[in-house]
């Protein structure tokens, strides 16, 4: 593979999700195992987070179960992702909202995982009273300081401009059209590569 980083300025990639979504965790961990090669492409994923409930029309608490259920434990399986998919959908608000007050800290990235982790390896619920601040002690970060976790504003503004670009489900990468799900590395090495190829093009021609 070509080598890009070095030639032009790094390529960002939105990337909207829901921490509520099986299928967003996977991503992350496949995603986790390309790093070198987006390095290679010049690509930085920017981490867009979304209530995907507002797009959809689901309700929270709602029980996740029958062909949606199958398929999200189907991706993991075919993928090699370990996964403790919630009996329902989980109200991901709150952990949005304190992700959105890292957004361009170094800690960003690490709340992603933590929360996550916090889901999908440990089962843990992300909507129970407390459990934010739980979390948020792990990695030392005390939410009161960076704002309400209860003020959903940014995060509604965020999925409305989500749903304008024509997103209807998480994760759909924003390559010039919404891209949505997670395949094998090797797919999405050849996705990623053709949209740097694409903006190479359109930023050459000025």
């Amino acid at each position: 593979m070509q080598d890009v980083s070095t030639m032009a300025p790094p390529l960002v990639l939105p990337v909207h999700y829901d921490f509520a979504s099986t299928i967003c965790f996977v991503a992350h961990r496949v995603l986790e195992r390309m790093r070198e090669d987006l390095d290679a492409l010049g690509v930085v994923l920017d981490w867009r987070p979304i209530d995907l409930v507002a797009i959809t029309g689901w309700r929270r608490g709602i029980v996740v179960d029958g062909p949606r259920r199958e398929n999200a434990l189907r991706v993991a399986d075919e993928l090699g992702v370990g996964v403790r998919m919630p009996p329902v959908w989980l109200d991901s608000r709150p952990a949005h909202a304190l992700a959105l007050a890292l957004a361009g800290s170094a800690r960003q990235a690490a709340w992603r995982e933590r929360v996550w982790s916090a889901v999908f390896e440990e089962g843990r619920d992300i909507g129970a009273e407390g459990e934010v601040e739980r979390l948020a002690a792990d990695l030392m970060l005390d939410p009161a300081a960076l704002g309400d976790i209860h003020d959903f504003g940014r995060l509604e503004a965020l999925t409305e401009a989500a749903r304008e670009a024509e997103v209807i489900g998480v994760p759909t990468f924003h390559v010039g059209f919404p891209l949505g799900g997670i395949q094998e590395p090797d797919t999405m090495r050849l996705l990623f590569q053709r949209w740097v190829e694409k903006r190479t093009r359109e930023r050459d021609r000025g």
